[in-house]
C-alpha cells in the first residue's frame, strides 16, 4: 500500500475417517516450516504481534479515515480478525478504520508470508495485506522498501500485488489477477533472495527479481513488518459514494510465516540419518484443524499413526516407501473427542513421536 506512500492399519470408526478424509499431501519441494502465525482464536488481539498506527491525515494517499485503536474497528470474532470501517465523525474525520501491524514486534526476511482473507467490495474501500522494511524510522519511504501482498480497491475483480523501493527515487512493479474478494482467498508471496512472487490459492501470478540488487532492489534483502488495515477513500480507489455500504469489514481467518527448513540434505555433511527426521505440527493445541509436517532424509519405508492415550491407534495417514524430501498433511478433528493423542513418524529405523491436543 503506497505510502507518499499459509504404525498401525486398524482404524476407529469416526476419528479414522475424518482424519483420512482431509489428508493432504503437499509437494516434497515446498520445504516450508511454519515459524510465525496468529489464528486469531483467542477472545482479543495479540498485543505480542500486533500494535496500531493511528489518527488520520491522508496517510500519505489522500485516504479519509482516521485509525483507531477501538474494538469497534478491530476485533476478534469466532476465530477471526475483523477491521471495520464506520463512517462516523470521529477526529476531524468522517470515517473510521484500523490498521494493525507487527512493526518491532514480529519481522522476518524471506519466506512464505501468507493471509486467508475475505474482502469487501464497495466504492473507495481499499484493504491491503502489506509490509515495510523495519528500516523505515532510519531511511524513510522509500527507502525501506515495501511488499504489497494484496491490495484491492472498489468493486474491481482483481487483486494487486506490488514492490516499491528506491533507485535514483522511488520506483514500482507489480502484476495484478482477477479474483472474487467477496469470498475467502489465501494471499501470498514467496520470497527469496532472487525473487519475490506473488500467487492467489497457490496459482502464481507475477514475479519481482531481486537477485544481486538488480535496479537497486538491496533493501528487500533485509527484515520487514506486516501491515492488515482497511483504508477509506485515497488517491488510487477515490471516494465512497452513495453505494458504499457502511460498516464494511476485513475478515482475517489467519497469518502464517514459513521459513525454507534448514536440515534438508545434512546426512550429507556428515550427520546421522536420525538428526534429519522431522515430525512437528501447528497449531498446537488445535481445534479443528492442525498441519503436521515431517521430513525424510532418504528413501524409507514410511508409517504416519495417529494413537488414544490407551496407546491405540485412532487412524493412520501414511504407510508406504517414500522418496527424501519434506511432506505436510492436514489433520481434521471435527469427528473427534477433546483430549491428547500421538502422532507417531516411523521413517526406516527412526521413530518421532509428537504430542497434539484437542481443545474444544
Amino acid at each position: 500500500m503506497n505510502n507518499v506512500v499459509g504404525g498401525f492399519i486398524g482404524l476407529l470408526g469416526l476419528v479414522a475417517t475424518a482424519a483420512s478424509q482431509s489428508l493432504n499431501v503437499s509437494s516434497p519441494a515446498q520445504a516450508w516450516n511454519l515459524v510465525w502465525s496468529d489464528e486469531f482464536d483467542s477472545t482479543s488481539i495479540n498485543g505480542s504481534n500486533w500494535t496500531y498506527d493511528t489518527g488520520g491525515g491522508g496517510w500519505g494517499n489522500g485516504e479519509l479515515e482516521n485509525y483507531t485503536n477501538r474494538a469497534a474497528n478491530a476485533s476478534l470474532q469466532n476465530g477471526a480478525l475483523l477491521i471495520v470501517a464506520r463512517k462516523e465523525s470521529y477526529g476531524g474525520s468522517s470515517y473510521t478504520s484500523a490498521r494493525l501491524k507487527s512493526q518491532n514486534l514480529r519481522s522476518f526476511t524471506y519466506g512464505r508470508i501468507e493471509a486467508r482473507l475475505r474482502l469487501p467490495a464497495a466504492q473507495g474501500l481499499w484493504p491491503a495485506f502489506w509490509m515495510l522494511g523495519s528500516s523505515i524510522n532510519q531511511v524513510g519511504w522509500p527507502k525501506c522498501g515495501e511488499i504489497d501482498v494484496m491490495e484491492h480497491i472498489n468493486t474491481v475483480p482483481l487483486v494487486q500485488g506490488t514492490m516499491h523501493w528506491d533507485y535514483n527515487g522511488h520506483v514500482s512493479s507489480g502484476g495484478s489477477t482477477s479474483c472474487d474478494v467477496t469470498q475467502y482467498h489465501v494471499y501470498s508471496i514467496e520470497w527469496n533472495s532472487g525473487a519475490i512472487t506473488w500467487f492467489v490459492d497457490g496459482s502464481q501470478y507475477w514475479q519481482g527479481s531481486i537477485a544481486n540488487n538488480i535496479n537497486g532492489t538491496d533493501e528487500f534483502h533485509a527484515p520487514f513488518f506486516i501491515i492488515l488495515n482497511l483504508a477509506v477513500g485515497g488517491s488510487w480507489p477515490g471516494n465512497p459514494d452513495a453505494t458504499t455500504p457502511f460498516p464494511d469489514t476485513v475478515y482475517v481467518d489467519y497469518v502464517r510465516v514459513y521459513q525454507l527448513a534448514t536440515n534438508v540434505g545434512r546426512d550429507l555433511q556428515g550427520q546421522t540419518p536420525d538428526q534429519c527426521v522431522l515430525l512437528q505440527n501447528y497449531p498446537n493445541p488445535f481445534n479443528p484443524t492442525t498441519t503436521i509436517r515431517y521430513g525424510i532424509p532418504h528413501r524409507s519405508a514410511v508409517k504416519i499413526t495417529l494413537y488414544n492415550t490407551l496407546g491405540q491407534p485412532a487412524a493412520e495417514f501414511v504407510n508406504g516407501e517414500m522418496d527424501p524430501g519434506y511432506y505436510e498433511l492436514t489433520l481434521d478433528g471435527k469427528g473427534m473427542s477433546s483430549g491428547v493423542y500421538f502422532c507417531r513418524l516411523t521413517a526406516g529405523e527412526n521413530v518421532r513421536t509428537r504430542r497434539l491436543l484437542l481443545l474444544k
